[in-house]
């Protein structure tokens, strides 16, 4: 097949007329935005919006990468990433991110940036716009990033081994392969050899001239857009906007920015790659095309192209996902899209793509193979199309519903998009109804004529990666070349799709009722006792306007067991949904399902029982329908538990291979000390497992809904959810048995103990964990003061471990103060460079040490204290966390929520160190450290 773009398929299937582009006109920009573009070539995004509320977005995104890298410069686009967070004209040193942090917006979760190969963008999010200085200050930020980096050579000596030791971190098994792949399916392009973390060779050795000379070329208005979406003044923020950067000037005899293009290929490329510590097997077959052009994108075509691309999609991967769940699946799991050809702007790709068993890539990719050609040569059926569109549009709905109530960041990653990728920016109301028009004008032959024209004999690129190990064979290129002329003639059959017109319930229950109303003004809420015994708790909201979200919990879980049923209760969670509901599989549930905006699981923890559920307005009767269908009729599929048994036994069986799944058994024992419900999965216990005496365990858990309290939180109308609590909970069986948690025999270690040890790898790594373990009474000022000390030593860590020593990309902490047992336990834990290890291992204990014994600095108290205050004010607005907070007040009798302000705002660094000094005075020190060595 000649190569055809994206553009002219598109055109030639939903218009039918190849000269239609010329008559096609740009879609009109979003009024609520506004959008323009300097003297000097810097292009904006400003609106206004107010959810959340008093917060906003500030991005600058640039449209160069790695791709524009020399040979002298490889990696420094990502290093010039690093070094803007060490210090600009109006910022020198730390005082940008100081300031940052001093008004709640955190280093790591809300400033920072990432880089590819043809774009870099940094961000500062949820920042506090409640003062106009603030403002001020994030525009002054966005200007330095622009053009006033300080590229200090101090600070880049600095860096070079922060990320080297981000390499160290991110260089696993799926890097390495990723690296072996890129130089052989992108020869003959630029995008061959300019991986962004670049070489350690010359991110450790670079004249500093050399990262300023890409700085200057590169970073200029012509290249950036600024986007900023939050709650201020549009129009002034403009104002302020052209003031600051209009001084910026226009660059003069600037360098091409060019867009490197990807070769052709006529004959297939085939692209093996294998690594000593991969853990599983995969093959994937691209189907390159031309994308469509940022002008075309942004007209209707763009619509169509979006609308096209995700129905077929859909169809495809539900076609995948049916064979996989079957017993001896040629494949574990297999999906598709359409999109860049992995790296690329200048090339997209139709790309299927399968996890295979060890051993069986070819077979795999034999039957991806078939998938595609079944497509190519008979298309998709009309009942397919009508779920895939119906989901789609279901999504989109739900979208458009919720558009007087979209958070800044939304908006924000759809204008970066727009800046680096183009398109259309015209509104969800004019998306929602192209979108509709598009579905309601586009028949199945036209959907099957475009995937049809995607699927094509050349251009195609296959690749094939799994484990390096004695025998595990891998097809040769000669053996997949042949397969790819084999499939071609191969006698397959069109596709069967078995629709199903039952009922999703086939006899409707018999209502019960509400006994009692009661309300709790501590959360707003009503709470219905139900005549089973069942309590439902309703806290209306108005956060969004197309969610509901519903929680069932009930004391009992897992720990009420025995032993020897440890392996049945490891897996419960993974494969109770599995069998699907009352006479559907899963695969037909999914079916009945399509166009509902509905979801449902259920699962048990330590000591409870759950199920949890969301839904829109709607679809909430097919919520409260899957939850009776989840509590009294779980369909019984033993192929698919099977198929998934096996699944499991051949990804696990190669979980070794990673260094990191020894270091996770090893702290494991450390913390619980071989509790084996703490342990791992491992082979051998799913052959343990039986799949009836899970089912019994449903039915154990789930049988008696009289102790279950179910609580909806988000846009609840009382009067429509009382019949349906009447109709599906209240009659849900009951033995009105009272049950308690079960209790843990084993627990948390409580003394001292450490685990050092060494382990060959293919990247010389030390991981070094270390856990402070004790006994402390649960209240919620304890758990601020235990959770404030986690953050505040996340921050001594980052300026020590991380900057002054350029020994690790990052030292993460955490905190838990346990409800159930009253223990608390505070961990740090990082990778490093095999020669440092013990060297920051003393200083990380030293400068925990130092903050207890010293207190915090007022400094980094204040910064933890800010961001706290800001998160809790944030978190108000969310639906999640009042369900998360209601749950807790029924489940503990533990009010989280009341009085959380006014504790943070009390607290002081003395007032953390006394708790601190404490705690650690006597708790049991738990260490384990994994030094990485050379075969």
């Amino acid at each position: 097949m000649k190569l055809r773009s994206v553009t002219t398929i598109i055109l030639s299937t939903v218009f039918g007329l190849l000269t239609y582009a010329q008559q096609m006109a740009p879609l009109p920009i979003d009024p609520k935005v506004k959008y323009g573009k300097l003297d000097n070539g810097l292009t904006y995004y400003i609106r206004h919006n107010a959810f959340p509320k008093n917060r906003a977005e500030f991005y600058i995104a640039q449209n160069v990468g790695s791709i524009l890298e020399n040979d002298s410069q490889r990696g420094l686009a990502h290093f010039l990433e690093h070094m803007a967070f060490n210090g600009s004209k109006n910022f020198p040193g730390k005082s940008m991110l100081n300031y940052l942090e001093s008004n709640g917006v955190k280093f790591g979760t809300d400033v920072n940036a990432y880089t590819s190969f043809d774009e870099t963008v940094y961000n500062i999010s949820n920042v506090p716009v409640n003062r106009e200085g603030i403002v001020d200050s994030c525009l002054l930020i966005l200007h330095d990033w622009s053009n006033a980096i300080a590229l200090e050579d101090k600070e880049i000596d600095e860096e070079r081994g922060v990320i080297r030791e981000e390499w160290r971190t991110r260089t696993n098994a799926n890097m390495r392969i990723l690296e072996k792949l890129i130089p052989q399916i992108f020869a003959g392009s630029q995008y061959a050899n300019r991986m962004p973390i670049g070489t350690m060779d010359i991110v450790m050795n670079f004249p500093y001239q050399t990262l300023k000379d890409y700085y200057h070329k590169w970073y200029r208005p012509d290249l950036q857009g600024i986007i900023i979406v939050g709650d201020i003044d549009a129009d002034k923020t403009e104002k302020k906007l052209k003031e600051i950067f209009n001084t910026i000037p226009k660059p003069e005899n600037a360098a091409e920015r060019i867009y490197y293009t990807v070769p052709d290929n006529k004959e297939p490329i085939i692209a093996i790659a294998k690594d000593k510590e991969a853990t599983g097997s995969q093959v994937t077959v691209y189907y390159k095309h031309k994308p469509m052009t940022k002008e075309l994108k942004a007209t209707i075509a763009g619509i169509a192209g979006i609308y096209l691309k995700s129905v077929t999609s859909m169809m495809l991967n539900d076609r995948l996902k049916e064979i996989s769940e079957k017993q001896n699946a040629p494949f574990m799991s297999a999906y598709s899209y359409d999109a860049n050809f992995i790296v690329s702007k200048t090339m997209d790709a139709f790309t299927t793509m399968a996890v295979s068993k060890e051993g069986e890539t070819q077979k795999a990719l034999k039957a991806l193979l078939q998938e595609t050609e079944r497509v190519n040569r008979f298309g998709f059926t009309e009942s397919e199309y009508e779920r895939a569109k119906a989901n789609l549009l279901s999504m989109i709905e739900s979208m458009y519903k919720e558009r007087e109530k979209q958070k800044n960041s939304s908006y924000v990653e759809e204008y970066v998009s727009h800046f680096t990728d183009g398109g259309s920016i015209c509104g969800i109301e004019t998306d929602y109804m192209l979108l509709n028009k598009v579905a309601a004008s586009t028949s199945i032959e036209q959907v099957n004529k475009y995937i049809q024209d995607l699927i094509g004999e050349e251009n195609v690129v296959v690749t094939i990666t799994g484990p390096e190990k004695d025998g595990v064979a891998y097809p040769s290129e000669t053996e997949v070349l042949s397969l790819l002329k084999e499939i071609k003639n191969e006698d397959i059959q069109p596709y069967t799709d078995k629709v199903s017109n039952e009922p999703l319930i086939s006899h409707e229950p018999k209502a019960g009722s509400i006994i009692k109303t009661a309300t709790d003004k501590k959360f707003g809420t009503t709470i219905w006792t139900l005549s089973n015994g069942a309590k439902v708790v309703i806290k209306p909201t108005t956060f969004k306007d197309d969610e509901i979200l519903m929680t069932g919990i009930s004391k009992g879980g897992n720990l009420l067991y025995e032993d020897k049923d440890i392996p049945n209760l490891k897996i419960f969670n993974n494969i109770i949904d599995l069998g699907g509901l009352g006479s559907f599989n899963n695969i037909d549930l999914k079916k009945v399902l399509a166009g509902k905006n509905v979801s449902l699981s259920i699962g048990l923890d330590d000591r409870s029982e759950i199920v949890n559920g969301s839904s829109t307005p709607k679809d909430l009767a097919t919520l409260m329908q899957l939850l009776y269908l989840s509590f009294t009729d779980q369909h019984k599929d033993t192929e698919a538990i099977e198929a998934w048994k096996s699944k499991i036994k051949d990804m696990l069986k190669n979980a070794s291979a990673n260094p990191r799944a020894a270091f996770k058994d090893s702290l494991n024992v450390a913390l619980y000390k071989e509790n084996p419900r703490k342990m791992s999965l491992k082979p051998e216990e799913i052959d343990q497992t039986d799949y009836d005496r899970i089912l019994q365990i449903w039915k154990e858990r789930f049988g008696d809904a009289s102790d279950f309290t179910f609580t909806f939180v988000g846009n609840i109308d009382e009067k429509e959810l009382k019949p349906l609590v009447e109709k599906y909970i209240a009659s849900l069986p009951s033995t009105y048995s009272k049950e308690k948690p079960g209790t843990d025999k084993i627990g948390i270690r409580m003394e001292n103990y450490d685990n050092h040890f060494e382990k060959t790898m293919q990247t010389l790594t030390s991981t070094v964990y270390a856990a402070y373990v004790g006994k402390c009474k649960y209240s919620l000022e304890n758990n601020i003061k235990l959770n404030m000390f986690d953050q505040i030593m996340d921050i001594v860590y980052t300026a020590t471990i991380r900057e002054e020593e350029g020994g690790t990309y990052g030292v993460g902490t955490q905190s838990v103060l346990s409800k159930e047992t009253n223990t608390w336990m505070f961990l740090f834990g990082f990778d490093t460079n095999p020669e440092m290890q013990e060297k920051l291992q003393k200083r990380a204990i030293s400068e925990l040490e130092k903050t207890i014994n010293e207190g915090p600095s007022e400094k980094d108290f204040n910064k933890v204290k800010e961001y706290m205050l800001k998160s809790h004010t944030e978190n108000l607005h969310e639906n999640k966390y009042w369900l998360g907070a209601i749950n807790t007040y029924n489940q503990y009798g533990i009010d989280n929520m009341s009085g959380f302000e006014d504790i943070v705002k009390k607290q002081t660094p003395e007032s953390i160190q006394k708790l601190m000094k404490k705690l650690f005075s006597k708790a049991a020190f738990i260490e384990v450290s994994m030094k990485g060595i050379q075969e």
